[in-house]
């Protein structure tokens, strides 16, 4: 069981029907601590961690064999096959929702539908698309990044996360981005805010559901519309819920979409 041990799978769950949940950049599988509770007594849950983050093993990395998010959702499919997982729900979060769309583009007999939480295909402005930064204020940002990722990480955790009345969730994004392989978190970060899939939405056939916050500092209201329009059989839901983070910031209103939604 390979890709199992490489990304520290954990399966459990009473149910049959599969849910695989897959965390955003600078997180890990505890990050889902909140929302699979609610539905472990009806599927079967399977959480993960991506090459280089919480507990997978990182002696399968090299920086060729991860070059994209595509070589992310090969990692993912790969889980997928050695347990044996069809009819899958897939729950994205941040980057992982478009590593779910390009797996579900590359094999998709194997999911039934996709949840993509605070999603982006690409953070760029670019004409009369807005994905909420300009190419110079990404390319300061992995600048930063570059020279102190530590500082870096204690500078965007919070703004990522939003929700400033609730300081200790800023607290605990930074905490896990400080535990992340800071030499592969460099590298997916530059991955995660340099990619642009808005040419394979199309390509998405799954039935989909796009969660955006309603103020998100990262994925503006914009990006959402553009998911929804771009996947034909998809659907754009508002949360309440403000920052980037609602899995651990609104857990509550992230399950009642999901559940809806399903």
């Amino acid at each position: 069981m390979k890709a199992v041990k490489r990304n520290n799978v954990k399966v459990f769950g009473k149910g049959d029907k599969a849910m695989l949940f897959a965390h955003g950049y600078g997180c890990d599988q505890n990050m889902w601590r909140h929302i699979t509770p609610a539905f472990q007594d009806d599927y079967k849950i399977i959480t993960f961690d991506h090459i280089g983050f919480g507990n997978s093993d990182t002696s399968t990395y090299t920086k060729e064999r991860y070059a994209s998010l595509h070589d992310y959702a090969n990692d993912t499919l790969e889980i997928c096959k050695e347990l044996d997982l069809t009819d899958i729900i897939y729950v994205g979060h941040s980057v992982s929702a478009m590593i779910g769309a390009l797996a579900a583009i590359m094999d998709p007999d194997r999911f039934s539908k996709l949840v993509l939480i605070s999603p982006s295909p690409s953070f760029i402005n670019d004409g009369d698309y807005v994905g909420g930064f300009t190419r110079e204020a990404i390319e300061e940002l992995l600048q930063s990044l570059d020279s102190d990722y530590l500082g870096w990480s204690n500078t965007i955790a919070p703004v990522i996360m939003g929700n400033p009345d609730r300081p200790e969730l800023g607290q605990e994004l930074t905490q896990s981005f400080c535990k992340s392989n800071p030499d592969i978190a460099r590298d997916f970060a530059y991955i995660t805010f340099l990619s642009d899939n808005r040419k394979d939405l199309p390509s998405v056939q799954t039935p989909t559901l796009i969660l955006q916050c309603s103020d998100d500092a990262i994925a503006p209201l914009s990006v959402g519309n553009y998911l929804n329009q771009s996947i034909a059989n998809s659907e754009l839901l508002i949360l309440e819920a403000t920052g980037h983070c609602p899995n651990l910031s609104a857990p509550q209103e992230t399950i009642a979409a999901i559940k809806s939604f399903l």
